[in-house]
């Protein structure tokens, strides 16, 4: 070891003489300048040097490769975030806006319960007195010898249907064993229920798709004027139509409620865990899809319809086991935490959905302000005089919840569950329908002074004084329109009066029928939808494509996506 170490210092001295001697050949070249030889010589002098200057310098860089200064430099390693000032306030906005969702969420969710609650307590309090007053105007009006005016009104032609339609189906209900049904389905395995439920959940949403169409089908068959050409099958076959259709429906929201009682009932609370692990299971099919307002909209509302037919099925829940427990008030403490467990899951299930629909989307959280005002402003226009629809039906089109179905199902379970005896039950009976009847003009009182407010902010009151729209003039306009254009291109000659005459809109008397139903915005949108784009071929045989304007919230309803593509 020690003779190894000797040899290399004597190596470096060795190396060392000879850069002096070096040095000392190009010292006597620099006094020798005046010879070619001399300036060669000189080169290579310069040369030597340079390659000194980098030898020196890899020696050093080789020395500072060390593993202190490698952990050193990580430690004091610094950056500057404002060379990309814009990426993160995008970042933090994003988070802002996903911690502002679920206050937005909930403000929507709330006012649109309470407006779902009060199309639903229409049908217990106000319809059967408008009912009522229509039957008496009916059979007192040709005593009067009136035969000149209308027996009804429109309105009270579609009340007093919806009254016979409630009747017959509870009527038919009382054929139906909640009891037997109960342990039908009680006898089935865990999987089994599951794939039921499940399937119940999607039947529900197709039979409300196509529920609507039916019952309104029914009021214009039903109210239409009778000058103009028959064109429907009839009142009959329709109100038929209609009653089945209450009546299916409303025994596929038993068979929910039922299953939801197993749930409830069973001892391990498996399918009430498997059922409630449902709702995660939207979030997967739902999150990572493009959404857009319209089509965010439309989910708000389904889930607003969903929220609160989970309520009165939690509602039918607790009545039939207070009535199976002899309505033991300590049952209801044992029932308490599953139901605030199925709807904190419920809750907890629509803001993450929502915060990551708009987080990945790009979607504001004032958007839900925006649906707000949409809701409120079916509310105000449905008050006005010439309103072209009930309530109740503007929101059974908007969000998919008709209300005589449930109010249905909930008559038949109360009526079974509580048993009216005595004087003093009748009068429980009446004060508990005084006390709806002023639960309902409260609530509606409170929704429209909110809705007016919402309108306002939205600055959309200039709508409520605009003529409802037509459905049928628009389409027929378009092609009178087109077939102008393509004679004008032929070098045909147009007739103006003839095409003003096609155009042209008869006015709307009080007494006499309109030409055409006036219809909703959102009702036009589902009927035209060939209307967005428009071709027109000029002289030159080019085409020129006009684009009509994108469709605003008003013209979005329950079920546009199923029938129209949303731009």
């Amino acid at each position: 070891m020690a003779d190894s170490v000797a040899a290399g210092l004597g190596d470096e001295k060795e190396a060392e003489n000879e850069e002096k001697e070096k040095e000392k050949r190009a010292f006597r070249a620099s006094g020798k300048a005046e010879t070619g030889s001399e300036t060669s010589e000189l080169t290579e002098t310069l040369g030597f040097y340079e390659r000194k200057a980098k030898r020196q310098d890899s020696r050093r860089s080789l020395s500072d490769l060390s593993l202190v200064r490698f952990v050193s430099a990580e430690l004091t390693r610094g950056y500057f975030l404002e060379h990309n000032e814009a990426k993160y306030t995008e970042r933090r906005e994003r988070v802002y806006t996903c911690l502002r969702i679920p206050k937005e969420l909930e403000k929507l969710m709330i006012f649109g319960f309470f407006l779902c609650l009060d199309a639903f307590l229409y049908v217990f309090t106000l319809l059967p007195l408008r009912v009522l007053l229509a039957l008496i105007r009916l059979l007192t009006l040709p005593c009067c010898g009136l035969s000149g005016s209308r027996l009804l009104q429109p309105a009270q032609v579609c009340d007093v249907l919806k009254g016979f339609i409630m009747v017959l189906c509870y009527s038919m209900m009382h054929y139906v064993d909640y009891s037997m049904m109960y342990h039908l389905i009680r006898g089935q395995s865990v999987i089994k229920l599951y794939i039921i439920y499940n399937m119940l959940e999607v039947a529900d949403r197709l039979f409300s798709s196509f529920g609507q169409d039916i019952l309104d089908a029914l009021y214009w068959t039903a109210t239409e004027p009778k000058e103009r050409k028959r064109a429907h099958i009839g009142v009959i076959p329709h109100f038929f139509m209609a009653v089945l259709y209450v009546f299916l429906h409303a025994i596929l929201i038993m068979v929910q409620a039922t299953t939801l009682n197993v749930a409830f009932n069973s001892h391990n609370k498996s399918l009430l865990t498997i059922m409630m692990s449902n709702n995660f299971v939207e979030i997967k099919g739902s999150v990572f899809k493009k959404f857009e307002k319209n089509n965010l909209f439309q989910m708000s509302n389904s889930d607003i319809k969903e929220r609160f037919t989970n309520y009165v099925l939690l509602l039918i829940v607790c009545l039939r086991n207070m009535e199976q427990f002899s309505w033991n008030p300590d049952h209801l403490w044992v029932l308490f935490p599953d139901v605030c467990m199925v709807i904190a899951s419920e809750i907890a299930v629509d803001v993450v959905k929502h915060a990551f629909i708009t987080k990945f989307n790009d979607i504001p959280a004032d958007v839900y302000g925006e649906y707000r005002a949409s809701l409120a402003f079916d509310l105000v226009s449905s008050r006005q005089k010439n309103a072209y629809t009930d309530y109740s039906d503007s929101v059974s089109r908007r969000m998919g919840f008709i209300p005589l179905p449930l109010a249905l199902l909930l008559i038949r379970v109360v009526t079974s569950s509580v048993k009216i005896q005595g004087a003093l039950a009748v009068v429980c009976v009446v004060l508990f329908y005084l006390g709806m009847i002023t639960l309902k003009v409260l609530n509606s009182i409170v929704l429209l002074g909110k809705s007016c407010v919402y309108v306002k902010e939205a600055n959309m009151e200039e709508k409520l004084f605009q003529s409802p729209p037509s459905a049928a003039p628009s389409r027929v306009s378009s092609r009178a329109h087109r077939t102008k254009q393509t004679r004008e291109s032929a070098g045909e000659p147009v007739d103006e009066d003839v095409s003003a005459s096609i155009i042209t809109q008869p006015t709307h008397q009080p007494e006499r029928t309109a030409s055409s139903l006036p219809t909703s915005e959102s009702d036009q949108f589902l009927t035209t939808p060939d209307e967005s784009e428009e071709k027109i071929i000029t002289q030159d045989g080019t085409e020129l494509i006009h684009r009509a304007p994108k469709k605003d919230l008003l013209e979005i309803d329950r079920f546009t996506i199923c029938g129209n593509r949303i731009d």
